[in-house]
């Protein structure tokens, strides 16, 4: 299933999946109240909820709470996850970064994953408008996957991690490059350089939906990057050096994960400006169009906005 979060042209916030490619189904209205209102209530329970939806596989469009995709709003498919920890798991990203300042990558780097939190509470969906926070001269994209906690779990193993995961999604990892230049001297994260910004969307697809892009623990998903049309990135997600079970495993450590909570990837190698340079694309500015595009998780575009926004 292809999971959303929309508005209707009266500014209802409404929640269900995406039909036929063609429609925008409201759960709660389909199902008689049967199904929650809300995408992160559908998390919640999702083994309870998860078989209901065999019933309205061939749903009729021309039912109540059925409307077609371009008469509705895609929003963030979850607007205020649980929360967000964002990974570092691409090499080809870290060790360009890292080159970039004349560094190599440390040798803890290949000893387990990290993260760090971003502000799950600032988060965008497809066509909203991103702001350029206050003083910012280097506002960059970064191309990422990302996917959803779907049953509770602690200490979770690699090979029982895959059943903790709902689905998957794009996820861009807006970034201030001068700011987080800055904040990383003192050591404790990019702080203020992503706190502003992140954006998901337009779906999350259940993981039975890119069971034909499945190899082993990877998935093989072409991901590409576009600013006003121009192709800047490209990359794939077999490139994971960490795979998302790792990821799960060393996110649950002596923690528990809980249904609604997202964990990203980390940038796609030459996913984004920072890596590319400057002589490739400048810094992003207000009007510009970015857009994220994955197999099987469609499209995401974002549109920057004013400074200070």
């Amino acid at each position: 299933m292809k999971l959303i979060t929309f508005l209707l042209p009266s500014g209802e916030e409404k929640a269900g999946w995406i039909s036929q490619n063609e429609f925008a189904v409201d759960m709660h209205e389909v199902s008689s109240k049967g199904l929650p209102e809300s995408i992160i209530d559908l998390v919640a329970k999702w083994s309870y909820f998860k078989p209901m939806f065999s019933q309205y596989e061939n749903i009729s469009p021309d039912l109540p709470g059925v409307y077609n995709l371009d008469q509705v709003q895609l929003l963030a498919p979850i607007p205020k996850p649980v929360s967000i920890r964002d990974f570092y798991a691409f090499e080809d990203h870290v060790k360009t970064a890292r080159a970039n300042r004349g560094l190599e990558i440390v040798e803890e780097w290949y000893k387990f994953p990290v993260f760090y939190f971003t502000n799950h509470l600032a988060v965008k969906g497809p066509n909203d408008f991103i702001p350029i926070p206050k003083g910012c001269k280097a506002l960059d994209y970064e191309l990422e996957i990302a996917c959803v906690i779907g049953k509770e779990g602690r200490n979770i193993s690699v090979q029982n991690a895959e059943q903790h995961i709902l689905g998957f999604c794009i996820m861009n990892d807006w970034s201030a490059r001068d700011f987080q230049k800055e904040e990383m001297k003192v050591g404790l994260g990019p702080a203020k350089g992503k706190d502003f910004a992140t954006s998901f969307g337009p779906f999350i697809a259940t993981v039975d939906e890119l069971t034909e892009f499945k190899k082993d623990q990877h998935y093989r998903l072409n991901m590409a990057a576009y600013v006003n049309g121009k192709h800047l990135s490209n990359g794939n997600t077999e490139d994971l050096y960490y795979t998302f079970s790792e990821m799960i495993e060393r996110a649950s450590a002596g923690v528990t994960l809980y249904p609604g909570e997202v964990i990203g990837s980390g940038t796609v190698g030459t996913g984004c400006i920072l890596e590319l340079g400057t002589e490739v694309q400048d810094w992003l500015k207000k009007g510009d169009e970015v857009a994220l595009s994955i197999d099987g998780l469609g499209t995401l575009v974002n549109i920057i906005g004013e400074e200070g926004g």
